[in-house]
């Protein structure tokens, strides 16, 4: 998933990034309020992780921006400002949670984890998928008790269309939230179309997987 950071203080902006690219989060940065809003009209974003108080600007003009242009998204406030004014005006902007520095990065990525699974209704430890198993937190996929090898770019396309699922996502769309980069619509985009190639073909050995569907000139979908 895809992360924007927008913190004027670079060692925390840094140390966000460092830790939830190990988690397998791709992140941009933005240290002023100006440059958060120009990202924001550039890219497509799962989370944004907004604090309040930039060179700049209050960070909550972010988030009014960043509801226009990246509806989809999941917004968290992390800021030192803990007064409850602050807070409901964060959240009634329609913030997803508010987090006060200082922070630990894991309690970070557990409330992130937490809206996910709020955002795509997930409730069980294990999401089925044809006759195959999903564990987003341990990065598997099982078929009954055999763990399926997938590579790490191959895992996060099959699991970010899943989180989807019944939803056409574009080759723009994948290539934006797992690979970072954006590919408009005359490039010929190969290397999304060769990963479902080997997705299929590591687990069709197993059973079939006539539920990742390729919508013809469009992308891709996973269906019930």
């Amino acid at each position: 998933m895809r992360v924007l950071i927008v913190d004027d203080e670079k060692t925390i902006a840094f140390e966000m990034e460092a830790f939830l690219k190990k988690s397998f989060y791709l992140c941009d940065i933005a240290h002023t309020l100006k440059e958060g809003l120009e990202q924001l009209e550039l890219n497509k974003y799962d989370f944004v992780l907004i604090d309040l108080s930039l060179p700049d600007g209050n960070g909550l003009k972010i988030l009014e921006s960043a509801k226009k242009n990246n509806p989809d998204a999941a917004y968290i406030i992390i800021s030192a400002r803990t007064n409850l004014k602050d807070r409901v005006k964060g959240l009634d902007l329609g913030a997803d949670d508010y987090l006060a520095k200082p922070f630990y990065l894991l309690e970070l990525q557990s409330r992130m984890q937490a809206i996910a699974r709020r955002k795509f209704n997930i409730t069980e430890e294990l999401l089925s998928i044809g006759e195959f198993n999903i564990d987003f937190q341990k990065r598997i996929i099982l078929f009954k008790e055999q763990s399926i090898e997938l590579s790490r770019k191959e895992f996060d396309l099959l699991s970010y269309l899943l989180l989807h699922k019944n939803r056409v996502l574009t080759r723009v769309q994948l290539s934006e939230h797992i690979w970072g980069s954006f590919v408009n619509d005359n490039y010929d985009s190969n290397y999304i179309d060769a990963h479902i190639k080997n997705i299929r073909k590591k687990l069709n050995v197993w059973a079939a997987t006539e539920w990742l569907e390729t919508v013809r000139g469009v992308g891709y979908r996973i269906k019930k």
